[in-house]
């Protein structure tokens, strides 16, 4: 059950996919003003209206920098941290979408570097990368603008790079997806993670932004452990780290990708999609799940007493593959670490599913009813969920 202290090659490199130690930590303190909604909600402690409330997230690309860096050092392309700006910014904008912020939001972006590692050739890359996708992000209507930023130099800290973004927005409490909405037969309809979008500028292998702590150790091989000895944790057991049979460079098997581009490939936002539908059919969405920390397993945080049933999934990308192939994960654990296909659930009655699907398609983004939800089987009524995977099922249980 996903209620259980984790374990796995996940934890045994220093990383939990259900976080259970910080919900222990924080899901006792103030929820804010919808105590079921995907972020925290505040009052509008920013203008004092009654009718508001404010947003504030912060995420980052997380352990993907390193891998970044790893081509950086390979093959002295800093372009490469372009990517890694879009990754922190949309880690924090597709999370505010699960509440309906979709007005003006302001970012600031921290930088912790090794100075000496990471130059100022490459930071120079990463700061054009995150105000020219802001740039394009606001030419498809996402109104995202830079309150700046902080560098901080922590060789101490970090031997490459750590890039994190802080998200706030004010919005209308009116307009809140509070997630008590998310309750027994609702359409799941899941958001493909892979492919290309019509606003991508090049295939997307859908690896996002989660889980790339065992996906670079577990497809990439002993060579960057050598080479590249502060690009790890020295304390983690060493058959654990770059324990996988490529390099960068390496074909991926199904895929035009090479191993890298697919582990780098930049993670998709959801925005132009969310707000068509938030826009043509108000009402439409009761819940959004981006299933990011926890991959599969994320629903299980939201709404009440509901049985989350997920068969019909989009087939698994070859990024998800290989990692599985390489590594000999279980199938319960590549789902709760990765997306293993899509990235965004939208909830919503059957009758609507075909108007999310069409207008995703309408996006270059393929989208399916991947499940559905019932009334919880479980003694006290927690949330449960069902996967179907292959001729398995695979039950998860209760987050404490």
């Amino acid at each position: 059950m996903a209620s259980k202290k984790n374990t796995g090659r996940y934890a045994a490199r220093g990383v939990s996919s259900g976080k259970e130690e910080v919900h222990a930590a924080v899901d006792k303190l103030d929820r804010g003003l919808f105590a079921g909604a995907f972020c925290k909600i505040t009052e509008d402690y920013l203008t004092g209206s009654k009718s508001r409330c404010n947003v504030i997230h912060s995420d980052g690309s997380g352990t993907k920098s390193i891998i970044a860096y790893l081509h950086y050092r390979e093959t002295g392309d800093a372009s490469v941290f372009r990517g890694i700006s879009q990754d922190s910014i949309v880690m924090n904008i597709d999370d505010l979408l699960c509440v309906g912020a979709v007005g003006r939001i302001l970012i600031s972006n921290t930088v912790n570097r090794n100075a000496k590692n990471f130059p100022g050739a490459a930071l120079a890359e990463l700061i054009a990368g995150s105000e020219d996708f802001l740039e394009k992000l606001r030419k498809l209507g996402v109104k995202i603008y830079s309150g700046g930023g902080e560098t901080a130099d922590v060789g101490d800290l970090t031997g490459a790079v750590v890039v994190d973004t802080c998200a706030v927005a004010v919005m209308p409490r009116k307009g809140v997806i509070s997630g008590d909405e998310i309750k027994p037969n609702l359409a799941i309809v899941g958001l493909s993670s892979s492919g290309r979008a019509s606003y991508e500028d090049f295939e997307n292998s859908g690896i996002g932004s989660n889980g790339l702590t065992s996906a670079r150790h577990d497809l990439l091989c002993p060579y960057y452990r050598d080479e590249y000895p502060e690009t790890y944790d020295s304390n983690t057991d060493k058959s654990l780290v770059y324990c996988g049979p490529y390099r960068l460079d390496d074909p991926l098997e199904g895929s035009p990708m090479t191993v890298g581009e697919a582990l780098l490939s930049p993670t998709r936002t959801y925005a132009p999609v969310v707000m068509k539908i938030m826009k043509k059919y108000p009402g439409l969405i009761r819940g959004l799940v981006h299933c990011s920390g926890g991959g599969q397993t994320k629903c299980l945080r939201f709404g009440r007493g509901v049985h989350f049933v997920k068969d019909n999934l989009m087939p698994v990308p070859p990024i998800f593959k290989a990692i599985q192939k390489a590594s000999g994960t279980t199938d319960r654990e590549m789902y709760e670490v990765y997306n293993m296909g899509h990235r965004m659930e939208v909830y919503c009655r059957p009758s609507d599913a075909k108007k999310v699907v069409e207008i995703a398609g309408s996006f270059g983004i393929e989208a399916q009813v991947v499940g559905h939800t019932e009334k919880s089987r479980k003694a006290g009524g927690g949330n449960t969920l069902s996967i179907k995977s292959g001729k398995k099922i695979l039950e998860y249980g209760p987050r404490s």
